[in-house]
């Protein structure tokens, strides 16, 4: 193909949506849910059992939540490199940043449920 270096045909490669970006979102969405149940659960389940069943669900709503945020991050990085044009561009910022604020959205409520547990525990 003339014009290009050394005569070589560069294919073009359709962007792909980050996996990270994609897995971001779906533990953030994850980390909400569980977060939800730890409020439900602190706030019916009286007394120490339910604080403990809370803290439990808590612990799995955190990770999640850490995850989800940590896979945004990686996501968004993996979506700003550049990339030479035969390589794989990848795209879905938008994926990325909604999967960070729910984790941060899912850690949040998290603590407030934990809260709410202990709070009625020792009421």
């Amino acid at each position: 193909m003339p014009g290009t270096p050394f005569a070589v045909v560069h294919l073009d490669v359709p962007p792909v949506a980050s996996g990270l970006a994609v897995g971001s979102l779906v533990a953030g969405i994850t980390s909400i849910l569980v977060s939800i149940l730890v409020i439900c659960v602190g706030a019916i389940g009286g007394g120490a059992n339910g604080a403990w069943a809370a803290g439990a669900f808590a612990a799995l709503g955190g990770l999640t939540g850490v995850g989800a945020v940590v896979a945004g991050l990686l996501g968004l990085r993996q979506i700003r490199r550049p990339a030479p044009p035969p390589a794989v561009r990848f795209t879905g910022r938008g994926l990325a940043i909604a999967g960070i604020s729910c984790g941060g959205t899912g850690l949040l409520l998290c603590l407030i449920g934990v809260g709410l547990a202990v709070l009625l525990a020792l009421a």
